[in-house]
């Protein structure tokens, strides 16, 4: 599989011939201005909660691409709303087959309000499981004993887990919850893009190397085969 970091918690993956794009926040990152959100292919976005900084590009990316939207139900209304109704609404706890492998919709402790100020729905995070391996997207969260179910759902290939503290887990969480989850391969999202959640890089790597786990942190822009 390839993933593509876009900054903040958005990366791509490309799995069994399709493009999934996570949380699409780019436009505003001034750290990723060098990404041209145009040019951006994809052909599902998932969405893990409804805050602006995991939703802002969602509607135009989705809209040129013709993207098929796995969300919460009521993010479902708000895209439907911004003229977007190619939609699957899940929730936490669903799982759904699709064209690339299946969905699974996990629990994830945070909050979620949409831009304008209304209710978003639950928070999740994802198991996807693919025929080219499966993958566990945490969402922001903090660590939560949910994640030691997550084996019974997935051989997980890679995490994609936040370290910025602060609004969800450290890297010294992030890293037991990769214990929990059963894997050796971590990408860290969800860091250095505002004030309060700068980290030491090489603490965050330490962190992981501890416990035996690789943390990696692309640049943006960049793409990694994991």
């Amino acid at each position: 599989m390839k993933l593509t970091y876009y900054g903040h918690s958005c990366f791509l993956v490309e799995t069994a011939g399709k493009k999934l794009l996570f949380d699409p926040f780019i436009r505003y990152n001034e750290l990723a201005a060098s990404v041209d959100v145009a040019a951006i292919k994809a052909d599902y976005i998932l969405l893990s909660h409804a805050h602006q900084d995991h939703v802002a590009d969602a509607v135009e990316i989705a809209k040129a691409n013709n993207a098929t939207v796995i969300c919460a139900y009521e993010l479902m209304g708000w895209l439907n709303q911004q003229g977007h109704d190619n939609v699957h609404p899940m929730n936490t706890g669903g799982q759904r087959q699709f064209d690339f492998g299946t969905v699974k919709c996990v629990v994830a402790h945070h909050s979620s309000s949409l831009p304008d100020g209304s209710y978003g729905g639950n928070p999740m995070g994802f198991i996807i499981n693919s025929t080219e391996g499966d993958f566990y997207y945490s969402g922001d969260t903090a660590l939560t004993m949910d994640m030691q179910l997550i084996p019974l759902w997935g051989k997980i290939k890679f995490a994609v887990l936040p370290i910025g503290d602060n609004f969800t887990m450290g890297a010294s969480d992030a890293a037991i919850a990769a214990e929990w989850v059963k894997t050796t391969q971590v990408v860290g999202v969800h860091y250095d893009t505002f004030g309060y959640i700068v980290v030491d890089k090489a603490a965050a790597t330490q962190a992981f190397a501890s416990k035996n786990i690789t943390l990696t942190l692309p640049a943006i822009g960049e793409t990694i085969e994991l």
